[in-house]
């Protein structure tokens, strides 16, 4: 099969195309045909080996995908705990042991893209238990990446932020996780305040539905100008992406008993210590940290993606051959929501 390695981690530029044998799938497993695959920021860290310790240079990354189901392994055939069988096209999280229950640094040790191999590849090979089947009424480019962007967001948004109707969620950028939490919170009836850098995605956010549009470059005050656009009151979740950089203003912004759901640092490094800190008393806050989330949950969002006709934002699409520039795509930072990869 041909595929795509991280090879030197020196930079997207270390992406190196390879060629190995097809996968044969061994107890418990399944191999997948891959069909699409989207990149998330983490993939750019990975190639830069910023993403915790340097990986194999062999290893082949990407951990959003969506690919049909070819083999399974004599454990599996037949009687697959998800009720997988061959043809079906399937998704998973890529912290594949986490099937349900609660959170545990142990799933970090399976996690597709990172210690796994990942989508970037004509074949897969997963935990069949992991695999939610996608519904015919999902297009691949609908369902591709719900698997790790998709599911953060649910997370974000409704698993631990509870959101209900008439709430206030804050997303910063126009990224994957926050394009994904403007559709999934609109579609629970709330309203959303969005950020970005310029009008043009502000303004492909406002036709996505977002109620409360702030360019935090004209507003680099943009907590306050959340506060003032929300008649003082702020946001009753923030999907925070933005990391340490952001956290200040993020409290600042969030209303009396909000929830700040925690996901990335993509705002980069933080220049002073949180100088509101005690407004996470003051106004009674609660800061979580998420991480994905588990196959009861990714199956719950396919079901809402069927039933709700969500659509999710393809920036653009790239031939499996130009995953390269896929990268540098990712890189430049001119996308809204996701950069997928076709087979």
């Amino acid at each position: 099969m041909k595929c795509f390695e991280i090879g030197a981690q020196a930079g997207i530029d270390s992406l190196v195309s390879a060629e190995r044998p097809d996968p044969i799938p061994g107890p418990g497993e399944a191999v997948l045909r891959v069909r699409a695959a989207c990149l998330n920021h983490r993939d750019l860290l990975i190639m830069s080996g910023r993403y915790g310790a340097r990986r194999p240079a062999s290893r082949i990354p990407l951990s959003d995908g969506i690919g049909e189901v070819v083999a399974l392994g004599p454990a599996v055939a037949g009687r697959a705990p998800t009720g997988i069988k061959i043809g079906d096209r399937a998704i998973c999280g890529h912290f594949v042991s986490w099937i349900d229950g609660a959170f545990s640094p142990a799933v970090f040790a399976v996690d597709v893209g990172v210690t796994l191999d990942g989508w970037l590849a004509e074949h897969i090979v997963v935990p069949a238990a992991a695999l939610v089947p996608v519904p015919a009424s999902l297009s691949d480019a609908r369902a591709v990446a719900l698997g790790a962007a998709g599911l953060t967001a649910w997370q974000a948004v409704v698993e631990v932020g509870r959101v209900k109707a008439g709430d206030l969620v804050l997303a910063l950028g126009t990224g994957g996780v926050a394009i994904f939490a403007l559709q999934l919170a609109k579609l629970h009836g709330a309203r959303v305040a969005i950020t970005s850098s310029t009008d043009a995605k502000l303004d492909f956010a406002r036709r996505l539905g977002a109620d409360i549009l702030i360019n935090y470059r004209d507003n680099p005050d943009w907590a306050a100008a959340l506060v003032a656009a929300s008649g003082g009151q702020g946001a009753d979740i923030v999907v925070e992406t933005g990391g340490l950089a952001t956290l200040s203003q993020s409290i600042t912004a969030a209303a009396p008993n909000g929830r700040l759901v925690m996901i990335g640092a993509l705002a980069g490094v933080a220049d002073q210590v949180l100088p509101n800190f005690s407004s996470v008393i003051g106004k009674n806050l609660t800061l979580r940290g998420i991480t994905a989330g588990n196959r009861r949950m990714l199956a719950e969002l396919v079901g809402a993606a069927a039933a709700c006709e969500l659509v999710p934002v393809i920036d653009r699409a790239f031939a499996f051959a130009d995953a390269p520039a896929a990268y540098a795509h990712l890189r430049s930072g001119e996308h809204i929501g996701k950069v997928m990869i076709e087979m």
